[in-house]
């Protein structure tokens, strides 16, 4: 917000701060700490779903239907939550923003104890509203540091090893003495705690900068990329949402699926802590073929009959090459529009092709074969891909400002 020139990227000044911005002044290790933690905060329940929504479920909560339309509806909120708060250009007044949405996640999982079905439904379209927020102050950070990967390979980290924590947490301790509820609990608890980080994030953002004519959307190559980022991003939820099935037609039983999710979510640390790693060595198009390689094979083996243990060793792979992929999916972004104005709505795009997925795959299920699924899933990935390589091997060829 100053006036001061700022350092270029390798000048040895830069290396004094822990998060240097590409755009505004750069943020100290606690603010760093404090806006990643914001973002956990977020999509805790998202790691949790699974169990809760079987506790919920089983209590009768919620009917079968009502699992997949409540997952979808949160899904939904959430990104769209995060695409309206995107558009806004001079982010301020973050903490306290910060502070009201955190509580109020805690208020609407606490309500979530008294409900079912309908209004249980509302409630975490509530919910979604809320984290889509908290989400957007992070992607805010991430989407405005010199080197985006390598601070979403940090969040993706963290997140995924919070989800896992708390996921063993609810599903062996709490969701078995006391339940869903006190599985909600747990949450509005965690919502309650993550009020501390909200109150030492940053204050505000330096707006991102626009030229003379220039609107505040991004411009076509920006929309492209979300495009690309959101079919690619489906493949993954189409076929995830059809674990337990695709192993049950594989001949394994549900307890395999159960295991092929916890070990994929420690594969997911694993590769978000490489993404982190390997931030700035590897250029983003170089993971996106790599990931897709992994991805096509991992699903053909799903349509194979295959022992418990290569199912659940490829889900694994799978886990540590789509996390791996997903601190890379801003710097594509971010390369199709340099003024970063698609890259705060990449978290948006994420979130919507994680619920735009199930709902595709849904329509290509064939009484008990669920096999559609891949096809499905592989179609959307390969044409994901190739929104991306078109970015990539065009990047450059448009005038200055319309990039």
């Amino acid at each position: 917000m100053t006036g001061a020139p700022k350092a270029p990227a390798d000048h040895p000044a830069v290396h004094d701060h822990l998060v240097h911005e590409a755009v505004g002044p750069s943020l100290t290790g606690v603010q760093a700490a404090a806006t990643i933690a914001v973002g956990v905060n977020a999509l805790l329940f998202a790691g949790v779903m699974p169990v809760l929504l079987g506790a919920l479920a089983d209590e009768h909560r919620l009917s079968a239907s009502g699992i997949g339309l409540t997952a979808m509806t949160e899904a939904l909120a959430m990104g769209l939550s995060t695409a309206a708060m995107g558009l806004i250009r001079r982010p301020e007044r973050l903490r306290l923003i910060a502070a009201v949405a955190a509580l109020a996640l805690a208020a609407l999982n606490i309500a979530a104890t008294f409900a079912g079905d309908g209004l249980l439904m509302a409630l975490r379209g509530g919910a979604g509203v809320a984290e889509g927020v908290l989400l957007w102050i992070t992607v805010s950070m991430i989407s405005r540091t010199v080197t985006p990967e390598r601070w979403a390979g940090v969040y993706f980290t963290c997140q995924t090893a919070a989800q896992l924590c708390i996921a063993l947490l609810l599903a062996l301790v709490v969701a078995p003495r006391f339940g869903a509820n006190g599985a909600f609990l747990t949450l509005a608890a965690c919502s309650v705690f993550g009020v501390g980080p909200a109150l030492l994030a940053p204050t505000r953002f330096a707006p991102l900068p626009l030229r003379v004519g220039e609107s505040e959307l991004p411009p076509p190559r920006g929309w492209m990329a979300l495009a690309s980022t959101l079919v690619f991003v489906s493949a993954g939820g189409a076929i995830g949402v059809y674990l337990q099935p695709l192993a049950r037609q594989a001949g394994l039983g549900a307890d395999v699926a159960r295991t092929a999710v916890w070990v994929s979510l420690a594969g997911q640390v694993v590769g978000g802590a490489l993404a982190t790693l390997l931030a700035g060595r590897v250029r983003y198009f170089t993971v996106f073929l790599m990931t897709s390689t992994v991805y096509l094979c991992v699903w053909a083996l799903f349509g194979r009959a295959l022992p418990a243990w290569a199912f659940i060793g490829a889900n694994a792979t799978a886990g540590v090459f789509g996390l791996f992929l997903g601190p890379f999916l801003v710097p594509m972004t971010i390369d199709a529009d340099p003024s970063r104005r698609a890259a705060m709505q990449s978290g948006a795009a994420q979130l919507l092709g994680g619920a735009f997925g199930p709902l595709l795959a849904s329509q290509v299920v064939r009484g008990g074969d669920v096999r559609g699924v891949l096809w499905l899933g592989a179609g959307l990935m390969l044409t994901g891909l190739a929104g991306v390589a078109a970015l990539r091997f065009t990047a450059g060829r448009t005038p200055p400002g319309r990039a």
